[in-house]
C-alpha cells in the first residue's frame, strides 16, 4: 500500500507556483509531492564491504519503460541529477559516467547482471525505471550490493512528472540517510535577494531586489515577492511554509522605511509583525529554530539594537542596549543563544548572548566582522564575513577551539554566509567573477561551486 512520501519541511515547495505579493494564486500549487511505497529493504550498508574506505557507487542510467518523450527525458534528468546530488556530500567514490557507459543498458531493475559492475569495481549500483502512471509518473529505484545482488534499498515514488529533479533529490537523501546516517541537502532550498528582473524602484533609478528561492544547486529558481521597493535578507521558517525578510515600505509621496515582513508561500499573504514606521525601522529578521520567535534589528533614532518578538509580533523584548551598532542576529541550534554583530568595542565583531539578553560576550577579534550564521548540526560553529584586505572572506569560528579559520581564498569579496542544515556546506555571496553571485563551499574550504549567474544576488539563506 502506498504511503505519503515524507519530504521534510519543504515538501510543498517542490511544486510551488511563483507568488506575487499582491495577487494570491487562484489554484493550489501544482506538482504535488510524490508518494512512496516499500518494495523491499535489507538493513545493511555498502561500507560493510569496503574495509573502512568510501563505498564505490555506480548509477546506471534510469530506464524509461514508457517510450514517450516526457518519460525518456525524465529518466535522463533523474540519472544526471542523482549523480550530482550523491557526489555533493562526498560520502561515496562515484564510478565515472564514462565507465558506466561501457555496461550494457538495463531494460528493468530485476535480474540485473552483476558481473559488469564487479568489473568496474563498484560496491553498489543504483538502478531505476520511469513509467507513466494513472495520474503522473511512477519511479522505481533500487540500490544493489554488487558482491551479492542483495537489494539494500527498494522504493517506489509516484507523482507529477513536471519536475523529475525532485525524485532524484529524494532518492539521494534516502541513500545518504540509510547508508551513512547523514541528512543530505538535496531537497533543501536556498532563498536569496536578486535584481535579476531588472525592475526599477518607484521614481528612482536604482534596481529593485526581490526575494527568490532555488534548489540547493541553483536550479528551479522561483520568485516570491513582487513590489515597487526592494526586499532583502530572507530567512526560512523551519516548516518551509513562510519566509521573513526586510522590505522597504512606502511612506509619504516618495519616502520609504524598512520593516520586517513575513510572506506565506502558499497563501500569497503578507504580515508585518514588527509594525514598523519611519521612526522605528526594523530589518534583518531571522526565525528561531522552532519558528515561534523572530530576532531582528530595530533602529530608533538611528540607534540599532537587537530585539526578539513572537512570530505574530507579540511579546516584543529588547536584548541589547548600547549606543554603538548592534545588528545581524542569528540563533543557536537550540534557540538558547543568539549571536550578533556589535561595534561596542570599536570595529564591528561577533558577540553571543543568551536568548533573553543575558551573558553578552565577544567572540571574534577581527578588523571588521559581519553577518554571522550559526551552524545547525552537528558542528558548534559560527560562520561570518571578516575583512581581510580591500574585501571580505568567510571565516568559521569554532566554540571547541575558540579559533576562527578562513575558508575562502581572498579572491573578490566574500560575504553573507549561511550554513546548510547539516552544517557541512556554506552558501555565500562573492564578487570573484565580477558582480555579486551566490556560491557554495564545503566547510573545510573545498569544492567551491557557483550557483547563480543572472543579475546581482545577495543574502542567501538555507532552508532546514
Amino acid at each position: 500500500m502506498k504511503q505519503p512520501l515524507s519530504i521534510v519541511a519543504l515538501s510543498a515547495v517542490l511544486g510551488a507556483l511563483v507568488i506575487a505579493q499582491q495577487q494570491p494564486p487562484t489554484s493550489p500549487p501544482q506538482n504535488p509531492p510524490a508518494s512512496q511505497a516499500q518494495v523491499g529493504e535489507v538493513r545493511t550498508r555498502l561500507s560493510d564491504d569496503t574495509g573502512g574506505g568510501p563505498p564505490k557507487l555506480a548509477i546506471a542510467p534510469f530506464v524509461a519503460l514508457s517510450t514517450d518523450a516526457e518519460s525518456v527525458a525524465a529518466a535522463q534528468t533523474i540519472t544526471e541529477v542523482l549523480f550530482d546530488d550523491i557526489s555533493y556530500e562526498r560520502e561515496f567514490y562515484m564510478i565515472a559516467k564514462d565507465m558506466v557507459k561501457t555496461v550494457p543498458r538495463l531494460t528493468s531493475i530485476d535480474g540485473v547482471q552483476l558481473q559488469p559492475w564487479k568489473e568496474l569495481g563498484a560496491d553498489g549500483v543504483i538502478v531505476g525505471t520511469v513509467r507513466k502512471g494513472p495520474s503522473g509518473v511512477i519511479v522505481q529505484v533500487a540500490l544493489l550490493r554488487v558482491r551479492t545482488g542483495d537489494r539494500l534499498i527498494g522504493k517506489e515514488y509516484s507523482g507529477s512528472i513536471a519536475d523529475p529533479r525532485k525524485y532524484a533529490h529524494t532518492i539521494s537523501d534516502e541513500v545518504h540517510l540509510q547508508q551513512v546516517a547523514l541528512r543530505g541537502v538535496a531537497r533543501t532550498k536556498i532563498a536569496f535577494a536578486s535584481d535579476r528582473a531588472g525592475e526599477q524602484a518607484r521614481n528612482r533609478s536604482r534596481d529593485i531586489k526581490e526575494i527568490y528561492f532555488m534548489d540547493y544547486d541553483g536550479a528551479n529558481t522561483r520568485r516570491v515577492t513582487l513590489g515597487t521597493n526592494s526586499s532583502i535578507a530572507p530567512s526560512w521558517a523551519p516548516d518551509g511554509q513562510s519566509i521573513t525578510y526586510s522590505a522597504w515600505r512606502p511612506s509619504g509621496e516618495f519616502g520609504t522605511f524598512q520593516d520586517v515582513v513575513i510572506s506565506w508561500l502558499y497563501k500569497a499573504t503578507r504580515e508585518y509583525p514588527a509594525k514598523g514606521n519611519p521612526e522605528k525601522q526594523s530589518y534583518l529578521p531571522t526565525y528561531s529554530p522552532d519558528g515561534s520567535r523572530i530576532a531582528f534589528t530595530l533602529s530608533v533614532g538611528g540607534n540599532q539594537e537587537i530585539y526578539v518578538m513572537n512570530r505574530d509580533g507579540s511579546n516584543l523584548r529588547r536584548l541589547t542596549n548600547h549606543p554603538e551598532i548592534d545588528t545581524s542576529p542569528t540563533w543557536s541550534p537550540t534557540g538558547a543563544q543568539i549571536a550578533w554583530v556589535s561595534g561596542r568595542s570599536g570595529n564591528p565583531n561577533v558577540y553571543v548572548m543568551n536568548s533573553d539578553g543575558t551573558g553578552q560576550r565577544k567572540l571574534t577579534n577581527e578588523v571588521w566582522a559581519d553577518r554571522p550564521t550559526w551552524s545547525r548540526e552537528p558542528f558548534n560553529e559560527i560562520a561570518f564575513a571578516a575583512r581581510t584586505g580591500p574585501g571580505f572572506d568567510i571565516k568559521i569560528y569554532s566554540f571547541a577551539t575558540g579559533q576562527s579559520t578562513k575558508i575562502t581564498d581572498g579572491i573578490g569579496s566574500n560575504e553573507s554566509p549561511a550554513f546548510s542544515p547539516n552544517g557541512r556546506h556554506v552558501a555565500f555571496v562573492s564578487t570573484r567573477n565580477g558582480k555579486e553571485q551566490v556560491f557554495t563551499i564545503d566547510r573545510d574550504g573545498t569544492h567551491l561551486r557557483q550557483i547563480t549567474r543572472e543579475g546581482r544576488n545577495t543574502f542567501p539563506n538555507w532552508s532546514q
